[in-house]
């Protein structure tokens, strides 16, 4: 019989990777655009056989071997499976799918061989940090590892304090969902981790990461990155205060380009459609922002709290990379 949790980890890795699918065409369009081509609701089927992703998946995929390969959970064991990864992705002839210009970057520097905290990008906060970090919250391990996992990932490529964060905050989601909160109880619960961990700063994670920045403390490096991330976690407040108006959730959160955006409008397409996950997706397939990560996040976090159920049966063996995903969700029975 398969576990609750495992069933948990597939939902929200496919999860992901369905969303992806459904918003890799529409990244670049406007909305108008994308209902000209898919209806008012949005992209609810999956196109191709198999249906392609992006670097998204691609990058998550690479967090999950990264972290299964790893034989202990400390930075200097991850730090180098996870350049090795990035590092493999960045050359392959699949990393053709419009990837981001931060990750390239900062892989043509890990590439060099310098320490991380020199070759990451340390103004970015892009949402490239968070779009992958969904396996991190699959993992069965204390807060204080997976908060430094989750960070130490998106600071190989990301050095801005709120893609770190963001990262943390997505991750714990996961995780919140996966032990078996409802997706409505998110906002309340990352907001609350947002205050508690304002001036943590995970030095044996992160090392001098801190002195890429002006911040004359780490403790102040860091809260600029919770403070940033509990604004825009009260806007998600506002927003889903307010009657749906069923139109694109950007204007209301953000267009997702940044890490903190990508996470609230994807929790906001989450929260609203819980009841309809691959609505879920469509929604956030469906905006004029970068609608393949808010579509994938969307997709993580709904997975996360439904399990495979949520999907359509057939869809598992039309995505690409399925048999990745299927080993790494049983490899990852929590």
């Amino acid at each position: 019989m398969i576990s609750p949790a495992r069933r948990r980890a597939a939902g929200s890795l496919f999860g992901l990777a369905y969303g992806d699918a459904l918003g890799k065409p529409t990244e670049f369009l406007s909305v108008a655009e994308i209902e000209r081509r898919y209806g008012p609701a949005g992209p609810r089927e999956l196109v191709g056989d198999p249906a392609l992703v992006t670097d998204d998946t691609q990058l998550a995929l690479a967090v999950a071997w990264a972290l299964h390969d790893a034989p202990e959970y400390a930075a200097p064991t991850v730090e180098p499976l996870l350049r090795r990864r990035f590092l493999d992705w960045a050359v392959s002839p699949d990393n053709n799918r419009a990837p981001g210009m931060t990750c390239l970057r900062a892989c043509a520097e890990l590439s060099r061989g310098v320490p991380w905290q020199q070759a990451t990008v340390a103004d970015s906060k892009g949402c490239g940090a968070n779009m992958r970090v969904t396996p991190v919250g699959l993992l069965d391990v204390d807060l204080d590892t997976l908060a430094g996992l989750a960070q130490l990932q998106a600071g190989l490529t990301h050095g801005h304090p709120t893609g770190l964060a963001a990262a943390e905050l997505a991750a714990y989601a996961v995780r919140l969902l996966c032990d078996g909160a409802a997706l409505g109880e998110l906002p309340g619960l990352l907001a609350e981790r947002a205050r508690t961990q304002r001036t943590v700063y995970r030095a044996d994670w992160l090392g001098e990461l801190w002195q890429r920045s002006d911040a004359p403390t780490p403790e102040e490096f860091i809260a600029v990155g919770w403070d940033e991330c509990g604004q825009a976690l009260r806007g998600l407040d506002a927003a889903l205060a307010a009657p749906d108006d069923g139109g694109d959730p950007c204007r209301l959160t953000g267009e997702g380009w940044i890490a903190e955006e990508a996470l609230v409008t994807a929790l906001y397409c989450a929260i609203r459609h819980a009841d309809d996950p691959v609505g879920a997706l469509a929604r956030g397939a469906r905006t004029a922002g970068d609608s393949d990560s808010i579509a994938a996040l969307a997709g993580a976090f709904v997975g996360a709290e439904q399990g495979m159920a949520a999907w359509p049966a057939g869809w598992a063996g039309r995505i690409e990379y399925a048999d990745q995903l299927a080993a790494l969700a049983a490899a990852g029975d929590r």
